[in-house]
């Protein structure tokens, strides 16, 4: 998760080049981040040129950089690694040089990207991003460059992420959108609690899923196992889901409590949905206060569900959202929402 970074508004002054990462730009990059969010950025490679050099020759970070004519930086465009899998991108940290918006800079990066520059990397196999919802206009974007809306996180982003703009008076929610490049066949466990709703988020994809009923218990001699990431700034928990047990309940109560300490109000677990036990994971999710987010097209290399909790009450009605399948994803999780507000009293998303 990267906080998004400005929109192309303002005056253009000259032409511009659009071009993958070379080490000269590093220092430049780190100007312009330092520029647009002094040093209050939350991802701290982009203030060191030596490491965002690194973290380019290693494939941690692609940056795409827009050039004026005399060589400056004056925009730049990241796909990174964030997920479990390696080989699936996301695409975000972009920003623009004050005195360069209006020329379109953000849409010619994506445009570099995704037409022919992120296919024909090997390890790139499947691109995303987190389309915030405080706007529509880069849910318009990323549907120009064929990535389809798989899920939605309520309240994800603290308003505060937004001062600047002075676009959001709330948690802002945002919209997962997935688009792949190298198509893996693969069988998707569906849990019953959400046959029809993933059925309707499959519907969409352009690579081939053999879909199932996940119909198994947990397994007995199974420990839970997962990877927790908590984001201080945006008081977001990320529970990543290696293996579940019969210990999951109990599992996850603790992780939840250490997030707690540390004043989450967001709570996410991604399931894989590989698993034909993850019906099973689901009732214990949902018996917690949790409800649906969505599908994670190649998460861990097989797909992954999305759940959700949250501390906080949300503001669905502050959800801006472009499309019909992003307001039916949005349909989906909101009900679910108030089924699981429903199940368990006014404090059932506060446990």
């Amino acid at each position: 998760m990267q906080k998004e970074g400005q929109s192309d508004s303002n005056q253009s002054t000259s032409e511009f080049e659009v071009g993958p990462f070379r080490p000269e730009d590093a220092p430049g990059i780190v100007n312009l981040f330092r520029s647009v969010y002094g040093e209050g950025y939350p991802i701290r490679v982009f203030y060191d040129d030596k490491e965002l050099t690194e973290a380019n020759a290693k494939g941690q970070y692609y940056s795409i950089v827009a050039r004026n004519m005399t060589g400056q930086v004056i925009g730049v465009q990241h796909l990174f690694r964030s997920a479990p899998y390696n080989n699936l991108y996301e695409a975000g940290a972009g920003l623009v040089d004050r005195d360069y918006r209006k020329l379109g800079l953000i849409t010619e990066m994506l445009a570099f990207a995704f037409n022919g520059w992120a296919p024909g990397h090997n390890n790139i196999e499947e691109t995303f991003g987190e389309a915030v919802c405080n706007h529509t206009h880069m849910q318009k974007t990323v549907r120009t460059f064929a990535h389809v809306e798989t899920a939605l996180e309520v309240a994800l982003m603290p308003a505060e992420a937004y001062d600047a703009e002075q676009s959001a008076k709330g948690r802002v929610a945002a919209l997962l959108v997935f688009r792949c490049d190298k198509p893996k066949p693969h069988t998707v466990f569906l849990p019953g609690q959400y046959e029809k709703e993933l059925r309707f988020l499959y519907s969409a994809l352009d690579d081939i899923r053999s879909l199932e009923i996940a119909d198994e218990n947990l397994p007995r001699d199974l420990s839970s196992q997962a990877e927790m990431t908590v984001f201080d700034f945006a008081k977001v928990a990320r529970i990543a889901m290696r293996a579940a047990g019969p210990d999951l309940e109990s599992y996850l109560e603790n992780l939840e409590k250490q997030a707690r300490d540390r004043k989450v109000v967001v709570f996410q677990v991604w399931l894989k949905l590989g698993s034909p036990c993850v019906g099973s994971a689901v009732d214990i999710l949902r018996r917690r206060g949790y409800y649906i987010g969505g599908i994670l097209p190649r998460w861990f290399d097989e797909d992954g569900l999305l759940m959700q909790k949250l501390l906080v009450d949300p503001d669905f009605d502050a959800i801006q959202l472009h499309s019909d399948r992003a307001k039916e994803i949005l349909a989906i999780v909101k009900k679910d929402w108030e089924r699981a507000r429903q199940a368990g009293g006014p404090c059932a998303n506060k446990r």
